[in-house]
């Protein structure tokens, strides 16, 4: 059996991510090629043409993550967890909810940030109170008691805010203190090690 045969018995002629099964092709998860079945997953022409920003990404359409992210399939797993990262990059709640669930060993984790950084070095980087560079996941710590309008409690100093997201302005990140997921400027943040 050659590999789009595999693929396409392994994914039940349907799209890996989000099961349409119209327009289906094989995608090789970059960096890697098309000469293996483990490497490359069967796509929908809408989960390509967004995995490859030639088209906008329609946030709800990959609501289908929430599913397609526990296949046993580690290259659906990548795919899925880079569009979760590019996601929650974008300020989706929902997505680094779900990315805060998956997890990848060691070699997959590698393989997935290999071929990120090209897509995260796009605009100006989020920097902390001492201009060290923030990355999503990164913990940093507060470095003065903030009000927390509308949740009633106050972040007190030195209170560490664990895997944090990046948002669309590099002033901002967000992360969960007290149990609430709340927005911080960056100027009141220091990067923990």
């Amino acid at each position: 059996m050659n590999i789009e045969e595999t693929i396409n018995q392994r994914s039940n002629s349907s799209c890996e991510l989000c099961k349409a099964d119209n327009s289906l092709s094989l995608y090789a998860v970059p960096p890697e090629d098309a000469s293996d079945a483990d490497k490359s997953i069967q796509i929908c022409q809408t989960c390509f043409e967004q995995i490859n920003h030639s088209k906008e990404l329609d946030a709800n359409h990959w609501r289908c993550l929430n599913d397609s992210m526990w296949s046993q399939v580690p290259a659906v797993q990548i795919v899925a967890w880079r569009m979760l990262k590019r996601l929650s990059s974008n300020a989706e709640v929902w997505a680094q909810d779900l990315l805060d669930m998956l997890y990848l060993d060691d070699e997959m984790q590698a393989w997935a940030e290999a071929g990120q950084t090209a897509d995260e070095e796009d605009g100006e980087p989020t920097k902390d109170s001492n201009g060290a560079i923030l990355q999503a996941g990164d913990t940093v710590t507060l470095i003065k008691d903030l009000d927390v309008k509308g949740a009633g409690f106050t972040a007190k100093r030195g209170t560490a805010v664990r895997n944090i997201s990046l948002t669309s302005n590099p002033e901002h990140i967000e992360g969960r203190v007290n149990g609430t997921r709340i927005v911080l400027l960056t100027c009141f943040l220091k990067k923990s090690n």
